[in-house]
């Protein structure tokens, strides 16, 4: 059973920096794709970044490219996700998740992942 943990998250002003950390155990992770994933209050739960399960391909959602960064570690089995240049609309609870498939491309859809961390509060304030 695959286990994701979180961390990083917090509160930052506008225009500051977090690096967000998901650790996984239970199972080796370098032959899947990983993602974030961030759910507003009262919204769906978006794509925000994925990289291949090589690490040599990185997809990003359009609102946050040229200001955060996905990448994974796969000797240590992390991902991790730099954000900076923060706006108050990136305030949600940021995800990270394993594709379900082995050797997998990136895929920007919730269902195309099987396993889930629990979370990570990201606020960010004007």
């Amino acid at each position: 059973q695959v286990q994701l943990v979180e961390s990083g998250g917090g509160l930052v002003q506008s225009g500051g920096s977090l690096r967000l950390s998901c650790a996984a155990s239970g199972r080796t992770l370098s032959d899947y794709s990983m993602a974030w994933f961030r759910q507003a209050p009262g919204t769906e739960r978006e794509f925000v970044a994925g990289i291949s399960w090589s690490g040599g391909r990185t997809f990003y959602q359009d609102a946050v490219k040229g200001r955060f960064t996905i990448a994974r570690d796969n000797t240590k089995n992390t991902v991790v996700l730099q954000m900076n240049s923060l706006k108050p609309e990136d305030t949600a609870v940021y995800n990270c998740a394993v594709a379900t498939m082995q050797f997998a491309g990136v895929s920007r859809l919730v269902d195309e992942y099987g396993y889930w961390g629990q979370g990570t509060q990201v606020t960010v304030s004007s």
